[in-house]
């Protein structure tokens, strides 16, 4: 093995482009060890240097869990709360304007959106929730939010609720500046009873494709990614990750890759099982960089491994996605995120630079059709000649 990675890794530093490693490849290095996994990461890092040089970037955010009831039930979730659990809640607008407030206080640009798919579908706490806020749908009730916290705070949402039809993508672009929704997996075997993504329609990997495509022919920008330690094989990673490729190479608007690792709860289905190790993740970050290419931003949550994350850098990431001074991780309630001046001092001592960014990278940020005209003036305020969030507007 060691010898096949090295020679493959000797053969990728002599390639460039976005498809410079194939599946069969990808399935090899994929279970990289030792010098093979050094060289492995060693190449991932020399690609992603060579497109993005020396910054890693960053969005200062807020959380706004607008609902926790959900149609889905994934074995590793804690975010989801069914009817009978006393905190399963939707947020009134007043709620979700003062968290909203307290982000813009601290200098957050964005608000993140997430909440539970199609509640209403399943249960009828969440019609009753949007009966009594006068709401048809909480895709609607979504869209409302995100007009108000924007058209009061200035926030740019990104909304991340689960699939979409069309006629939602179109109804919640206007006032979102990005929308994100996890792949985490293509493989229909983890549908099967007792596996991760048992009774959960919305985890059928054709649909949550189909709606980031959709959303690339809207002009929306998306954020996807890939959830490991979840059940799945090696192989299937890498299928994932190709599915991803595949799809941006068609679609043209996945704008982040999220490589996550699974983190084991006790209130969860799936609280015995094995968490991935950190060599697990930064394999699976390597083989992900030179599958996706220099181009692609890819992130990995620095809160899920607080220990090691500075790692991700030498293995080829270049964001360090949402951090919140204000609201916890509601999806890893127990992972807080690190506080930005230690996230700036850990990637100065790995010879970066850390820079603040909107929830649309630099990349889509200056191109017209990926910026919604309601949001451009806040946009073309806030950003830098490169896209970025201007310095002197980056620490409150």
């Amino acid at each position: 093995m060691i010898t096949k990675v090295s020679e493959l890794v000797a053969d990728l530093a002599e390639r460039t482009g976005s498809a410079a490693l194939t599946h069969e490849e990808a399935c090899q290095l994929i279970r990289a060890q030792g010098t093979a996994l050094v060289q492995l990461m060693h190449a991932a890092s020399t690609l992603r240097d060579r497109h993005k040089g020396s910054v890693v970037t960053y969005s200062r955010k807020v959380f706004i869990p607008l609902t926790n009831l959900c149609r889905d039930k994934c074995g590793y979730c804690t975010f989801a709360k069914p009817p009978s659990h006393p905190d399963a809640r939707t947020m009134t607008p007043d709620e979700v304007l003062a968290v909203a407030r307290a982000g813009r206080a601290q200098g957050c640009k964005e608000a993140l959106f997430s909440l539970g798919e199609r509640p209403e579908e399943l249960h009828a706490m969440a019609r009753e929730h949007l009966g009594q806020l006068g709401y048809p749908s909480m895709t609607a009730y979504l869209r409302a939010m995100c007009e108000l916290v924007y058209e009061e705070t200035g926030l740019l949402p990104h909304a991340n609720c689960g699939v979409l039809t069309r006629d939602e993508l179109e109804q919640l672009r206007p006032y979102n500046g990005s929308m994100g929704l996890m792949l985490e997996s293509v493989s229909e075997r983890l549908l099967q009873p007792g596996e991760a993504h048992y009774g959960c329609p919305g985890k059928e990997p054709p649909r949550r494709l189909e709606t980031i495509a959709t959303a690339g022919e809207l002009g929306v920008a998306f954020t996807t990614g890939i959830l490991i330690g979840i059940g799945e094989t090696p192989e299937e990673r890498v299928d994932s990750l190709f599915a991803i490729r595949d799809l941006h190479q068609r679609s043209g608007n996945v704008q982040e890759v999220i490589i996550q690792n699974f983190r084991a709860k006790p209130d969860i289905r799936m609280r015995s099982w094995n968490e991935p190790s950190t060599l697990e993740m930064l394999r699976t970050i390597a083989v992900a960089r030179l599958i996706l290419g220099g181009e692609q931003n890819i992130q990995a949550p620095p809160n899920l491994t607080p220990d090691a994350y500075q790692m991700y850098l030498l293995a080829g990431i270049n964001d360090w996605g949402g951090i919140s001074p204000v609201t916890k991780d509601h999806i890893n309630p127990e992972r807080a995120w690190p506080m930005v001046d230690e996230l700036r001092r850990v990637t100065e001592e790995a010879g970066f630079a850390l820079r603040e960014r909107l929830c649309l990278y630099p990349e889509y940020v200056r191109q017209p059709e990926f910026v919604r005209e309601r949001l451009r003036p806040t946009t073309e305020r806030l950003m830098d000649q490169a896209g970025l969030v201007k310095q002197e507007e980056t620490w409150h």
